[in-house]
């Protein structure tokens, strides 16, 4: 009974880390079926700064983890101000709150990722191993710059996913769920991240987040070649995280030998010894 129990508490954990995206879900959806007064849009984006100011309010975020969420809205808000401009998706409903055919309340749904990052970090006691932060931050630099240059070059996705492959082909992350201690590539946590983030943004789509050409008439589901993308995308907000928990000294593993499904149980009290 022990798997499906640490499973039970792995999804739980992950649930509870997922606050901020649910939350925006939420909103989504009440201002889906629920008539405004307000633009949707303008209605989103207040209940988002509403939610983040409650979250640091709450001691759910600190100030810095908050600082990396306003950190990655705005570059998640650019990035959607240059992809709108070039017809990859678009934003069909009017609001006050819409800048150059963008609403503001967008850049939260990659401040989400970010959130889920902090939150994971903490509910799991996340830890890295073999992470060398520098090239793995020109990797994430390179993968974000990619997302606007391939409209002109050549797209550099595959590369970049290859070259990031070989920079974090040692690099491991440790957490924990109950009192077992687990590890796992931290790659393929990255591309778990993306085929999650794909689901949430079919979800997102239907319910008018936002619309990519083929759903403006009839609502259909996003390409699967989207998952490579968001997990791309996870590297740029994992490294922004990386570099708040390296200055606060929680970024790093304590070495250990154990093997790649490693528990690490508290060590058996000592037995005491018999005096002749």
């Amino acid at each position: 009974m022990r798997l499906p129990t640490q499973l039970l508490r792995f999804a739980w954990l992950e649930a509870q880390s997922c606050a901020f995206a649910v939350a925006l879900f939420v909103g989504l959806l009440v201002a889906y079926v629920v008539p405004l007064p307000l633009a949707r849009y303008d209605a989103l984006l207040v209940w988002c700064v509403v939610v983040t100011v409650a979250f640091w309010a709450l001691g759910l975020e600190t100030w810095r983890e908050v600082l990396v969420v306003v950190a990655f809205h705005l570059l998640g808000l650019g990035l959607e101000v240059f992809k709108v401009h070039v017809g990859s998706w678009s934003y069909p409903e009017d609001a006050a709150t819409k800048v150059w055919g963008v609403p503001l309340f967008s850049g939260f749904m990659y401040a989400a990722v970010g959130s889920y990052v902090c939150q994971a970090w903490r509910r799991l006691s996340l830890r890295v191993s073999g992470f060398d932060a520098a090239p793995m931050t020109v990797v994430a630099v390179l993968v974000y710059a990619n997302f606007f240059t391939h409209h002109w070059v050549l797209d550099l996705r595959v590369p970049l996913a290859a070259v990031g492959l070989v920079v974090l082909r040692r690099t491991w992350v440790h957490f924990t769920v109950g009192d077992a201690r687990y590890r796992m590539p931290l790659a393929l946590a990255f591309a778990l991240i993306g085929l999650h983030l794909w689901v949430a943004e079919n979800a997102a789509t239907y319910l008018g987040a936002w619309k990519y050409p083929g759903q403006l008439e009839v609502w259909e589901a996003v390409h699967t070649s989207k998952i490579g993308s968001w997990a791309l995308l996870v590297t740029m907000s994992f490294v922004l995280v990386a570099a708040v928990k390296r200055w606060e000294g929680v970024l790093y593993a304590v070495p250990s030998a154990a093997v790649a499904d490693e528990v690490w149980p508290d060590p058996p009290p000592a037995r005491p010894r018999r005096h002749a």
